[in-house]
């Protein structure tokens, strides 16, 4: 069988090695484009996913039998659509569910019409009118917390979580002037109430009507230890039982899941793919962030690397509308990711610095290092070609013993200015 992954990340990376060690059937792997690791597993092809034109060419003419979209800006113009309107097979949900994640105005909007549990919020046209509305008092006095979010698809630059009136008003007005993000990414604002508790993330496989959960996860944003300095795509996640007692998720399927997959239904787009739900834990109970429609890098790491069942088979059975007729299994392990980044990240940084290492690390069925952002020298040696470049992901019994794997690989690998933080799965 012949399977494209689309996207060029430590989570395609971890989707290709887990088709791999999970299928016993013969698989023909591609990714479009890849990097220096994933080319390690598989045969990599220099396609943007947005060059949809391209990728059905491709597909039509190397007779792929599914392709899998890994990153979301594909999604969201409709890479899926497409795909399915030349009878070509793709597993991801259609431009129209896409919008939960390419559209913070339509998902917050979506939210309240389905009595999801969500933070108050307004949305807002300009500086202006964001000014305005924080002044009047709706979110409270000018020492009140607030989140500013961009509506559209920013790479994870577009949520700003501001400790007063004051900032929040600087922060809409640098998002929606263009010094941030896009002027199209930010046209219109979500500001919001500012929830206190507990992050945490609940990953399902849907397929339109079925759904299947995965391990709860819990990432880390901030580029520094004890949660500091600019937000990043994620500098480490972890899948623990503890991330989430099992009450509170029966509350999250009850409250979250379910009126989420069947609001999709009602408006016309059942979903199909992976949903990501970004959660706060708080005194009232689990409250839904946002929404992602693909899996989050780092999370997929720390998630794959638990999967016991064949992935192939459930993204079949996603693809066909089956999923209700397989049983999704995970290990009673625990997990972790530490990603280490090049110097400067997440700003501007460096790229073709050599990396040293990787071949010291014992990668075995305990430890896996996923390549994020990296590319081959001439002479065969990895380089940095990327912010986040290495994902250095293992198991354990416990937490404390998949991190002491993790720290343990993360100390054989080097390379000039490389960053990390040493603080992963720990929370306050």
């Amino acid at each position: 069988m012949r399977v494209l992954i689309l996207g060029s990340g430590g989570r395609e990376h971890a989707l290709i090695w887990a088709l791999k060690k999970t299928v016993s059937v013969p698989l023909q792997l591609y990714c479009a484009p890849g990097n220096a690791g994933i080319a390690q597993i598989a045969q990599c092809r220099a396609i943007p996913p947005a060059n949809t034109s391209a990728l059905i060419e491709f597909v039509q003419a190397e007779k792929i039998d599914l392709t899998v979209v890994g990153p979301e800006a594909p999604l969201a113009a409709g890479v899926v659509d497409e795909f399915e309107n030349n009878e070509l097979a793709i597993v991801g949900p259609r431009q129209a569910a896409s919008r939960l994640e390419s559209s913070k105005v339509f998902a917050k909007d979506f939210m309240a019409r389905h009595g999801i549990p969500t933070a108050d919020y307004r949305v807002v046209h300009s500086p202006t009118e964001a000014t305005e509305l924080l002044r009047s008092g709706t979110f409270g006095p000018p020492s009140t917390r607030t989140v500013v979010k961009a509506d559209g698809l920013a790479a994870g630059k577009g949520v700003v979580v501001a400790d007063s009136r004051a900032e929040a008003e600087q922060a809409a007005s640098m998002l929606m002037n263009g010094k941030v993000v896009s002027a199209e990414a930010a046209d219109k604002l979500v500001i919001e109430q500012a929830l206190e508790g507990t992050e945490a993330s609940v990953l399902l496989f849907a397929d339109g009507t079925d759904y299947a959960l995965m391990p709860a996860a819990r990432d880390h944003k901030r580029i520094g230890e004890n949660d500091s300095g600019p937000n990043t795509g994620g500098m480490g996640a972890v899948t623990d039982g503890s991330v989430i007692d099992p009450e509170t998720l029966s509350r999250v399927v009850n409250q979250i899941v379910e009126p989420t997959l069947a609001g999709a239904r009602a408006e016309g787009f059942p979903f199909r793919g992976v949903l990501f739900l970004g959660l706060m834990l708080t005194a009232e109970g689990p409250m839904l962030l946002e929404y992602n429609v693909r899996f989050g890098d780092p999370e997929a790491q720390a998630i794959l690397v638990r999967l016991r069942t064949s992935l192939l088979d459930i993204f079949n059975a996603i693809q066909t509308g089956r999923l209700g007729e397989i049983s999704v299994e995970w290990t009673d392990e625990s997990s972790a990711c530490v990603v280490l980044a090049s110097k400067g990240y997440p700003g501007e940084y460096k790229t073709g610095v050599r990396i040293e290492g990787l071949e010291s690390v014992d990668e075995d069925q305990h430890v896996k290092v996923f390549h994020a952002g990296t590319s081959l020298s001439e002479r065969g040696e990895f380089l940095t070609a990327g912010g986040r470049v290495l994902g250095v992901t293992a198991t354990g019994k416990t937490l404390a013993g998949a991190l002491d794997r993790c720290y343990g690989a993360v100390d054989g690998i080097s390379w000039e200015g490389m960053q990390f933080r040493r603080d992963i799965g720990k929370f306050t």
